[in-house]
């Protein structure tokens, strides 16, 4: 089984250009963000399990993705999952506002346009790279690299993963 350091460090092998790593750094948050509104959208009746309204915002398909991500960053590292809970619990709040304050049609529009626009500029990185985004390689990568930018983070404030 690969360790959080094996998955990240041949996740970077393909991540060394300075300009591909910038786009990395603006567009992978924006496609996580995307995805999971997306998944938000589709109806969830079948996961509304309180009366309560603002726990019912949050039994969603995109909670539900999180949830099965989340179980595959605790298997690796306990701290990554942590700043990935943290970082998708934002990311939660965020949407829930995004329906409330612009409505469901908006955020189908913005977080469709979000996935074209950000999975367009992510292929351009990987071209000024010069080397293919890992997920061809392995789909698993789609998860690490999320995990990539939190590593960044964590060396920064001297937190070991």
């Amino acid at each position: 089984m690969r360790t959080i350091n094996d998955w990240l460090n041949e996740y970077g092998e393909s991540h060394q250009n300075k300009t591909n790593k910038l786009i990395h750094w603006i567009c992978v948050p924006l496609i996580f963000w995307s995805i999971i509104t997306l998944l938000s959208l589709i109806p969830n009746n079948i996961l509304e399990f309180s009366n309560n309204q603002i726990i019912n915002e949050f039994s969603h398909w995109g909670t539900i993705i999180i949830l099965l991500g989340l179980l595959f960053y605790l298997r690796l590292s306990f701290k990554i999952f942590i700043g990935m809970l943290l970082f998708s619990f934002a990311v939660l709040i965020d949407i829930y506002l995004g329906h409330t304050l612009l409505g469901s049609t908006i955020m189908l529009y913005l977080s469709i346009a979000i996935f074209i626009i950000a999975w367009v500029i992510q292929f351009i990185g990987h071209e000024i790279e010069g080397k293919k985004p890992s997920f061809l390689k392995d789909i698993q990568f789609l998860l690490i690299g999320p995990a990539w930018l939190l590593s960044f983070i964590y060396k920064k404030i001297g937190i070991k993963y």
